[in-house]
């Protein structure tokens, strides 16, 4: 037998003991958003530290930063002129609110079916489980053919403010001729899926002031503007009736989509059917003249994200309220700005506000949008994802960003390879989390191919 079939045997020999350490890793509510959690973090932490010691790393260790630690790690191998690989993921999960919604404690993985409910299961801790246990499985048949590097952070659900600064000051650690980030996911179960795009983003806050304290609307409504109204009048006029974004000068920049990329994303099948069936949506929408798989990735978008204004507890409480807010977010494709955009969108909303309030524009975040088809490493990556589902590699153009993409790429030279095997209905971010069981095996197989392709190199 080749050490890529000893190494899957080995796994799957011992599955269930590695499927219990992915699920103690799950059972700690890292939310790394609440405070109270906070020695949540930094049992993550040295649960992924102990595990690395476990499995014999030449060099483990734990950065403290502002917020959540992180943790480093590396396997070395002896042969001569062996590439290395970086592997990027975060241990921090989203809140579980709302808790009434779980069919079963967050933090106590639980088998319905074949998928695995739990906070985290998908995003991401299976995914950092996969790659760890995948090396695992390759170590325990023979030496590695290549130099392997973790890098797992615990801000990532909270826009990873630290990891920037910890990649700036530590280039020489993290040196690598790849990097592998495994937190993007599949079109479905039968589809393997190379990331090869991400949008970008513009984020902002828009908020209204009018009266100086919230006023008794029926002594004061007709006379004083009211934030809430001038504020839903704002985000109405941000697009048109064909759902394309209002701002003037939004989409100058694009150009339009090359055959090249219309070919490599037609292997994603996105429908309207799968959308309404996976979103329980009543209907599609989106900008007219373009595809599902388009919008999803290939085109710009504004989204409200938030909004707030007045009373909305129980019951009523007739007011004008002082003020509105609205959180915006603009996901943008190759060649947009993302400082452009803000301005241009800024610009715009204060030509429409009217002047019976007060609008002011705040920034939150910026990143462009990320193309890597042509990642170091993408080729073996192909291979091994070919080989254990017999399918051809889906290509698909991500909606989401995932910045740490673009800082890696500007800091250490080295585009990401982009996977994961999460699926669109895993419910990340919302209640009942779950991971589908047996894609995961198979990306825990695809993994282990993949590190021991570099046997002949």
């Amino acid at each position: 037998m080749s050490n890529v079939e000893n190494a899957i045997k080995y796994f799957h020999e011992n599955q269930m003991t590695m499927t219990e350490t992915f699920f103690d890793l799950v059972a700690i509510p890292s939310i790394s958003t609440s405070p109270e959690h906070n020695s949540d973090m930094v049992r993550s932490s040295e649960f992924l530290a102990d595990y690395f010691r476990k499995l014999d790393f030449d060099h483990i260790e734990v950065f403290e930063t502002d917020k959540h630690p992180i943790v480093f790690a590396e396997k070395r191998t002896t042969r001569p002129g062996a590439k290395t690989l970086l592997v990027y993921g975060h241990y921090d999960v989203q809140p579980v609110d709302p808790l009434d919604e779980w069919q079963s404690d967050p933090f106590k993985p639980e088998f319905r079916g074949d998928y695995v409910y739990a906070r985290g299961a998908s995003d991401m801790k299976g995914q950092v489980m996969a790659s760890i246990l995948a090396l695992e499985s390759a170590l325990r048949v023979g030496e590695l053919p290549l130099n392997v590097k973790f890098l797992l952070e615990g801000e990532e659900e909270i826009g990873s403010p630290s990891l920037e600064g910890f990649i700036k000051s530590h280039k020489d650690l993290l040196s690598c001729d790849m990097i592998l980030n495994p937190d993007a996911g599949m079109v479905g179960k039968d589809q393997p899926t190379l990331v090869y795009g991400l949008r970008g983003m513009t984020y902002f806050e828009v908020r209204v002031d009018g009266p100086k304290a919230d006023l008794h609307s029926g002594l004061w409504g007709g006379n004083v503007a009211n934030p809430a109204n001038v504020l839903a009048q704002i985000i109405a006029k941000l697009h048109n009736p064909d759902g394309s974004v209002a701002i003037p000068g939004f989409y100058d920049k694009i150009p339009p989509l090359s055959a090249e990329d219309k070919q490599k994303i037609a292997g994603n099948k996105l429908t309207e059917e799968s959308i309404l069936e996976i979103t329980g949506s009543p209907a599609v929408s989106g900008e007219a003249g373009y595809s599902p798989v388009e919008r999803q990735g290939a085109r710009p978008t504004l989204d409200v994200n938030g909004l707030y204004s007045g009373f909305v507890g129980e019951g009523a409480k007739t007011i004008i309220p002082a003020y509105a807010k609205a959180k915006i977010s603009c996901r943008l494709v190759p060649n947009q700005d993302p400082m452009e955009i803000y301005d241009l969108a800024k610009e715009f909303i204060h030509s429409i506000a009217p002047d019976t309030v007060k609008t002011q524009i705040f920034l939150h975040s910026a990143g462009p949008a990320y193309l890597a088809d042509d990642a170091p490493g993408v080729e073996n990556l192909i291979h091994a994802m070919t080989a254990v589902w017999n399918a051809p590699v889906t290509y698909k153009r991500e909606g989401g960003s995932i910045p740490v993409a673009t800082v890696m790429q500007r800091e250490l030279g080295v585009k990401s390879m982009l996977t994961g095997f999460g699926l669109p209905d895993d419910a990340i971010h919302s209640p009942n989390e779950r991971q589908h069981f047996p894609t995961w095996l198979k990306g825990v197989e695809t993994l282990i191919r993949f590190y021991l392709s570099f046997e002949g190199e």
